[in-house]
């Protein structure tokens, strides 16, 4: 046995007297006899060698002499033999209910059912069960098809296609688990591109529209060169001098 029942309160009433090399010389002994399931040797130096207790003898003598009683094999101890019997037959229980067990089922697989004459014949409505499609993840390495761009410019000719796929492998591609499964990518790409925002102008982009609106149909002067504008001489009158006094 490589495991046995241990009751502490048991074990304590009855060892309370034995001193510390004692008790364990006691435990030690019992894993001994539990693991080997078999009397111990007649010798006590022997015994005290097998659990590394050479230089305690007296102990396991002592103890050899209380709690085990010496037969012809050696030394028993009846209280193990009682838990080591009811061991085996816990397995050999357990043994056969697991061979019944298997013998039906083997039983219950090799009878064959022979169909009567009285069967009815399978109808056309008896129709097999469409297997359920199973849906896959977009690769990193997915690139856009020219099914994908057509579509895209025939319905949203203001997108422009290749900007629009970016940012849809980048959004499903970081997608975790079951979000990110789809079984119709082309559809999912299909409303994907239905589904965009026409881009907003910036600020800038709007000012100038707002101006090309105001001076529609409005003829601008066109500013001259620098160079092109006419010199001109400024003419200083004629100052008669005067006369310093």
């Amino acid at each position: 046995m490589h495991y046995y029942q241990f009751n502490i309160g048991d074990y304590a009433s009855h060892t309370r007297h034995l001193t510390l090399f004692e008790d364990l010389a006691y435990r030690r002994l019992l894993d001994l006899y539990y693991l080997h399931e078999r009397p111990l040797n007649d010798c006590s130096a022997t015994v005290a060698r097998l659990i590394g207790m050479s230089e305690y003898q007296e102990e396991v003598e002592t103890i050899l002499t209380e709690f085990f009683e010496h037969v012809d094999g050696g030394y028993v101890n009846p209280r193990a033999d009682k838990e080591i019997s009811h061991y085996h037959s816990k397995v050999e229980q357990a043994s056969r209910a697991g061979k019944a067990s298997a013998q039906r089922r083997f039983n219950a697989g090799s009878t064959d059912v022979q169909p009567t004459n009285n069967q009815e014949p399978i109808t056309n409505n008896h129709k097999p069960k469409k297997e359920s499609q199973r849906g896959t993840r977009l690769a990193p390495d997915f690139a856009l098809t020219g099914e994908w761009i057509d579509f895209c410019r025939q319905q949203r000719p203001e997108l422009d296609p290749r900007d629009v796929f970016e940012g849809f492998r980048d959004y499903w591609i970081a997608q975790p688990g079951q979000k990110g499964v789809k079984t119709d990518w082309t559809a999912t790409w299909r409303n994907w591109v239905r589904r965009q925002q026409v881009p907003k102008k910036t600020a800038i982009e709007e000012r100038r529209n707002q101006m090309a609106e105001l001076t529609r149909g409005m003829s601008v002067p066109k500013p001259k060169p620098f160079w092109s504008k006419s010199e001109t001489t400024e003419v200083i009158p004629n100052v008669e001098p005067k006369r310093l006094l």
